[in-house]
Parts: C-alpha cells; sequence; structure tokens
C-alpha cells in the first residue's frame, strides 16, 4: 500500500486520522474528528466536516460535502455523526449531512454503494449495501433505504419513509409513502404507482425463475385483485406463497406506518 499523500493545498486537521493510502486532493478541507480508512481517495475541492468515520477503498469526488450539519432548525451543535462503510463510489457534488440527537444520532452509508452527481442524504438516512442512487436523487431525514435498491435520478423521498430491499424507484418520482421491497414503483406524490415486481433487476442479480415467480404471484394478489391487505396475506398463506423473499415482503408491509404505496 502507498504512502498517504495530501496535496499541498489541501487543509487537514491535526487530529484527523488518515490511514495508509489515503490521497487528498487539492484545496480539499478534511476537519476535525474525521477518519478515513485505507486506500480511500478524496478528490478536488471536498469538505469533509467531522465527525465522520469513512472506511476503505472509498472513490469520493470533488465538490463533495460529506459530514455538513443536518439542515434541521432543531440542531443546536449536538456531537452527532456520519458513517461511510468501504468500497463506495461518491461522485460531484453529493452532500452527506450528520444525524440528529432527536433521530438516531448519526446518518450511515453501508458499503459498495453508487451516489452519483448531486445526491443529497440528509439527518438520519440509513443507506444499505450496493445501492445505486441516480443523479439529483435526494433523500429527506429519516429514511431508510434497503440493500441492492435503484433509486432513479431526480427523484425525492419524504422523511420518515422506507425503501425496501432490491425495489426500484423510477426517475423523477416523488415517494411519500414507503415503497415496496422487490417491486418497481414510478410516480409523482399521491400518483405514485407499482408496475409489477422488478424481474431484470432480480435476473441480474442471481434470483431463480422460481424465487421471481412466487413473488410475482404473491405482489398479484397483493395489489391486483383489489384484495384489503389482511385478505391477500391469508391467500399468500393458502396458496402456499411463502418464501423467503415472499416472508420480506409480507413483513415489510405489515411493519408500514405510512402506508405503502400500490
Amino acid at each position: 500500500m502507498s504512502r498517504i499523500s495530501v496535496h499541498p493545498t489541501a487543509l487537514v486537521a491535526p487530529d484527523a486520522v488518515l490511514a495508509e493510502g489515503v490521497s487528498i486532493g487539492p484545496y480539499s478541507v478534511i476537519g476535525e474528528n474525521v477518519s478515513i480508512g485505507v486506500g480511500t481517495s478524496v478528490g478536488p475541492h471536498t469538505v469533509i466536516e467531522g465527525p465522520v468515520r469513512i472506511g476503505e477503498n472509498n472513490r469520493i469526488s470533488g465538490q463533495s460535502s460529506i459530514g455538513s450539519p443536518p439542515q434541521d432548525l432543531k440542531y443546536k451543535g449536538e456531537v452527532t455523526w456520519l458513517e461511510i462503510g468501504d468500497d463506495n463510489t461518491i461522485r460531484e457534488f453529493v452532500t452527506l449531512n450528520r444525524g440528529t440527537i432527536g433521530g438516531r444520532s448519526r446518518t450511515r452509508i453501508g458499503s459498495h454503494n453508487l451516489l452519483m452527481t448531486g445526491v443529497h442524504v440528509a439527518h438520519d438516512c440509513l443507506v444499505g449495501d450496493y445501492v445505486i442512487m441516480a443523479n439529483a436523487a435526494t433523500l429527506a431525514g429519516h429514511v431508510d433505504i434497503a440493500s441492492y435498491s435503484t433509486i432513479g435520478a431526480f427523484t425525492g423521498v419524504h422523511q420518515f419513509c422506507r425503501v425496501g430491499l432490491h425495489a426500484f424507484i423510477g426517475g423523477y418520482s416523488v415517494i411519500t409513502r414507503d415503497a415496496l421491497p422487490f417491486v418497481k414503483t414510478v410516480g409523482d406524490r399521491n400518483d405514485a404507482k407499482t408496475y409489477d415486481v422488478n424481474s431484470i433487476g432480480l435476473e441480474r442479480r442471481g434470483f431463480s425463475q422460481e424465487r421471481i415467480d412466487a413473488l410475482k404471484k404473491a405482489y398479484r394478489l397483493l395489489i391486483r385483485k383489489g384484495l384489503k391487505v389482511k385478505e391477500a396475506m391469508e391467500q399468500i398463506r393458502l396458496q402456499g406463497l411463502e418464501t423467503e423473499d415472499v416472508a420480506i415482503l409480507r413483513s415489510f408491509v405489515e411493519s408500514s406506518e405510512r402506508g405503502f404505496i400500490r
């Protein structure tokens, strides 16, 4: 592993911890209480404000703002955190805010994610692993994005909403209720709708046709047959569709506090 590389024009706080192989680009600012893991690169004109913990082998492009204070009027300077895992690609002009005491006290980005240009992740969000957020996708505070999800360009997710495992959210959508796992969701606010199981995405993730077919049957009972949620769940049980994937779908629906997009 190569030595630490800090451009002469960059400013690094004395207590910042830079692991082996970290590179800091021109005119970047690394603030107090920042830890950056092995092999992570930070592009030019990026500002990282602590407390922030960044893992290994992340690629942070220029002009990003990492660990800035939450955009919450209740925030009064309390110590809160941003945590970033490993092997993420964070492109230009991405903004990632720390948490709030009234929330989780931290915002967390998992590992192996792609955050494209202009993405915003607000305070107290939890983003899983292998998530793709396309250009200018925006998360309000307290949003949960499960692993393997895709959030389309210029999409906004309302505070306290959840996006389920392997979900696909189409571009320019406005998500004000929970978005189902394994399912394609597209649309603006109360007009947002689901459009069947994300078959192509699941195939790319190695799902067998049998797994996809079970999810499709469960989805149609839940969404397309005009049944109440409890009736749909009973039919899923009676028809023997309770696979591990369907159990995840059912648990997501039953635990929804804001309601889910149908």
